[in-house]
């Protein structure tokens, strides 16, 4: 069993489950605190929720190592992963990813149709868009991804209310621009990585610099954000606003930086920081 849990982590990619499961579960919590219900009405369609986006964002990863398996083998970082290892016929591998698909599809279908969909629309763009698609064509496949990962709070939001809500329509658009400097930060980290397997990221196709000015675009798109949002307090958006500066001023610094390397190191590192602080500033501050 053991073995068996060690396998399934490489496969679902443990850490990127849980960074999409999450921002559904918060998307639930803020919207059950802005329209005020009771936990205990709703505790079977969080459950759902829990379950039904795990599924399917686990049979996406999993999907996306089947149709990967060849690249895999090129990098480092991918070497682990049963796909290259063999210790899980690709086969077996390409039955679990639909399985989990269809199953955690139907889950999120028994809370409402709008959950389900937008499910759908996060697995199909990270599947079948990005990974089939654009991944090894185009250097703004990274685009296509930030699409699937950014519909995930719009998932948890719908469970309670309508998605297209200004807080989860923001929340949105804030994961869809902080996705960029995100994965950008992850490709110059694994440059090595991506330069072998040929798949088209920006740093490897287009070079440091300009990867390092895009991501001051997409950082200072941030700042315009909360402007689309109402009836939030004063500090709120003091606070984000420190927030996004601070972070700008990160992502700026790479143009002077002695070490690209260890600038890609503290933008990973402070884009989960970021992140975790947006909602963490949306769930106290929600009106």
């Amino acid at each position: 069993m053991v073995s068996v849990w060690k396998e399934l982590r490489y496969l679902f990619k443990r850490f990127v489950l849980i960074a999409n499961v999450l921002p559904a579960l918060l998307g639930f919590i803020m919207a059950a605190r802005y329209y005020n219900i009771s936990f205990g009405n709703y505790w079977l369609d969080f459950m759902l929720l829990l379950a039904g986006s795990t599924l399917l964002v686990a049979g996406a990863l999993t999907l996306n190592n089947w149709l990967e398996a060849d690249v895999d083998k090129l990098m480092e970082r991918t070497k682990q992963r049963p796909t290259v290892t063999g210790s899980i016929s690709l086969r077996a591998i390409l039955i679990l990813g639909i399985s989990l698909s269809l199953v955690g599809q139907l889950l999120l279908l028994f809370i409402n149709i709008e959950v389900a969909i937008l499910g759908f629309i996060g697995w199909y763009t990270y599947v079948v868009v990005y990974t089939v698609w654009t991944k090894r064509r185009v250097t703004w496949n990274t685009h296509i991804g930030s699409l699937s990962g950014a519909v995930t709070p719009m998932m948890g939001w719908a469970v309670v209310g309508s998605a297209f809500h200004a807080i989860p329509l923001t929340l949105f658009a804030i994961m869809f621009l902080w996705q960029m400097p995100h994965t950008y930060a992850i490709a110059i980290r694994k440059y090595d990585d991506y330069a072998r397997s040929g798949l088209k990221m920006l740093p490897v196709v287009r070079g440091y610099q300009i990867t390092i000015r895009r991501n001051v675009i997409y950082m200072a798109l941030l700042l315009f954000i909360p402007l689309f949002l109402t009836g939030f307090s004063n500090l709120f958006y003091i606070l984000i606003s420190l927030l996004n500066l601070g972070w700008l001023a990160i992502g700026m610094a790479g143009f002077k930086a002695h070490s690209i390397k260890k600038w890609a190191n503290l933008l990973f590192a402070s884009s989960l920081i970021y992140l975790l602080a947006v909602y963490l500033l949306y769930i106290v501050f929600v009106p």
